[in-house]
């Protein structure tokens, strides 16, 4: 493996703008994006040519109001106006900052810090949302200086009043906040140069060309909806169907019922989302499903689950979707993305190796027996100028092919840093392997190790339960849960130590079902069993404490992403909403 000896790779545009306003010139009349309410109701289409003209209106409104570099917040409900809202910032050279439409006061409460962190000077949305977000701010947040402004209500003057603009490849193009599974969110700076090298690598991943329909349901303020999806688009000259989060969580049936029905090729989303639709969807809900055209079905933003994929597979394979096309990749922010992803319509590659091992972070493969763990590869990291690296996190040494470290990346897609956090960004983005070693990394955070060319993750350094010496993954250990019994919700699991007279021990939190919960109750002390006795057979570990909540109200990031020190912090503080918990840690 080379150490920093890649060539840094050189866009083809100086910006994401000028590759915009390319589709605009060359494919004017070709649909970019439908937008389906509901789901299912095709409600507004948006021409490459008509996404141009609307972004320049935006742009002619900020350029009348801001300076090159100015911070814009962008809050909107998934649809075309977001779209054109935030192209229409990188055409005047503001710093696009996407952000969850605050529908619950602690979504509120993120956004108001953003905005003092970004030092945001317009807030950019919707008539229709302006005047309840505008108050609610207006109680939470100093109102001088702030200048909001419904796009969808800008006059087309504002286009002819645009002009264009140098930017240039270094220049910050948006801010993306992390969701914070196990740290307050903070603002990666995202270059346009970062943005065109991971759209580079995306397309070489994904093989896309102007033929393909992208279908996507993901939230546009997130880094995966954005950008794999949404600016790919843009990049490729590809045809992007979209739906809200919100309707397919309603329905999970109607995201494969539109790949179905506009014959999408690409489409892809967290790991729930498989499982959503393989235990949810009915047979009248698959009747007439055609999922023979479906190339790319990624799976990642969240640990990628062997049982997932096979019950998917086995349950649309009557429809003509092929296992070949489950895709587990792997990414973060502060890579703008993409990280690595499995070989097209390869399918998933999984990995047998010896449990003790394993815990010891030593890498032993094995095949099948009780003390087996099964890995899955997230796929090939060899894209563009990319470099990664399995390091130890304390030594900061190369570890051998055979020890489970810490994944450090190197690459023009590695963001600048976090906004106005210097130290964080020195720690994070500016990591040497030791004794004056190649460098500068991205410390990710993550641990993995990279088998054949492939990378597998194990989990996050600050998620590491370590208990008797022994290493283990809370992923695994919400996975046992959730297996245990029927009456635990699937993804909505958290497990984590608690220090109790110098040792660490093992608390989890877990969701019951919402329907018939009155039904459970006589069965409580049942789920509870099966739970500690499945950890306890699969673990090892004894469980000091099992507190069950109601249904919705686990703490995930705004990806859906559980929040394990969150949820630790919660039943600390007694803060969390219980279905039933003791008090044994409270001590």
């Amino acid at each position: 493996m080379s150490l920093r000896l890649a060539r840094p790779w050189e866009p083809p545009y100086p910006n994401f703008g000028a590759i915009a306003q390319q589709r605009a010139q060359e494919q004017a009349e070709r649909i970019a994006y439908t937008f389906l309410r509901d789901g299912e109701i095709e409600e507004a289409r948006l021409t490459f040519g008509e996404l141009h003209a609307q972004a320049r209106i935006v742009a002619g409104r900020l350029q009348g109001s801001t300076q090159p570099g100015d911070r814009a917040l962008l809050v909107y409900p998934t649809g075309l106006e977001f779209v054109c809202a935030f192209l229409g910032c990188l055409y005047a050279g503001v710093i696009a900052v996407p952000v969850p439409e605050p529908l619950v006061p602690r979504h509120l409460l993120r956004l108001v810090e953003i905005v003092r962190d970004a030092q945001t000077q317009h807030i950019l949305t919707t008539s229709k949302l302006l005047p309840a977000i505008r108050q609610r701010f207006d109680n939470n947040i100093e109102k001088e200086g702030l200048t909001w402004v419904a796009t969808d209500k800008l006059d087309r003057f504002w286009g002819d009043a645009w002009h264009a603009m140098p930017i240039e490849a270094d220049q910050e193009a948006f801010l993306q906040y992390t969701s914070g599974s196990t740290a307050t969110p903070r603002g990666v700076i995202v270059s346009h140069r970062n943005l065109s090298a991971n759209l580079q690598m995306i397309q070489d991943a994904f093989q896309v060309t102007a033929e393909d329909v992208l279908v996507s349901w993901l939230p546009l303020f997130h880094d995966m909806g954005l950008i794999v999806k949404v600016l790919q688009t843009v990049y490729t000259g590809a045809n992007c169907i979209l739906m809200s989060p919100f309707d397919f969580l309603r329905k999970p049936a109607r995201w494969l019922q539109a790949i179905s029905r506009y014959r999408g090729t690409v489409s892809g989303a967290p790991d729930f989302a498989y499982s959503l639709c393989a235990y949810k969807m009915t047979p009248e809900e698959c009747a007439g499903l055609d999922l023979s055209s479906w190339q790319i079905a990624f799976n990642g933003a969240e640990p990628v689950r062997m049982e997932t994929l096979e019950r998917f597979a086995s349950r649309f394979g009557p429809y003509g979707f092929r296992e070949k096309a489950l895709m587990p990749g792997y990414g973060l922010a502060e890579a703008t993305v993409f990280v690595s992803l499995t070989p097209k319509l390869r399918g998933p590659r999984f990995f047998q190796l010896d449990d003790g091992a394993y815990q010891a972070r030593r890498i032993v493969e094995k095949v099948g027996g009780d003390s087996a763990t099964t890995t899955i590869s997230c796929g090939r990291t060899e894209w563009l100028d990319q470099e990664v690296c399995v390091v130890d996190p304390e030594t900061k040494r190369l570890c051998s092919p055979d020890e489970v470290g810490e994944i450090w990346l190197a690459g023009t897609h590695i963001a600048r840093g976090y906004w106005q956090k210097s130290e964080e960004t020195k720690d994070t983005f500016q990591a040497y392997l030791a004794d004056n070693g190649p460098g500068p990394y991205l410390r990710t955070g993550d641990l993995g190790f990279i088998r054949e060319g492939e990378l597998v993750i194990s989990g996050r350094i600050k998620d590491l339960i370590i208990i008797d010496g022994r290493n283990h993954y809370p992923q695994d250990i919400e996975l046992t849960m959730e297996e245990a019994h029927q009456a635990v919700r699937k993804g909505c699991t958290a497990a984590f130590p608690i220090d109790q007279d110098g040792q660490e021990k093992l608390f989890v939190v877990v969701e019951l079902q919402p329907p018939g919960r009155k039904e459970i109750i006589p069965e409580l002390e049942d789920v509870q069993r099966a739970i500690r006795r499945a950890i306890s057979e699969q673990h090892g570990l004894r469980t000091e404490d099992i507190a069950f909540i109601k249904a919705g109200t686990i703490l995930k990031t705004s990806s859906g992403k559980i929040q394990r020190r969150a949820c630790r912090e919660a039943y600390l503080s007694n803060t969390l909403k219980p279905w039933q918990t003791s008090e044994a840690a409270r001590k």
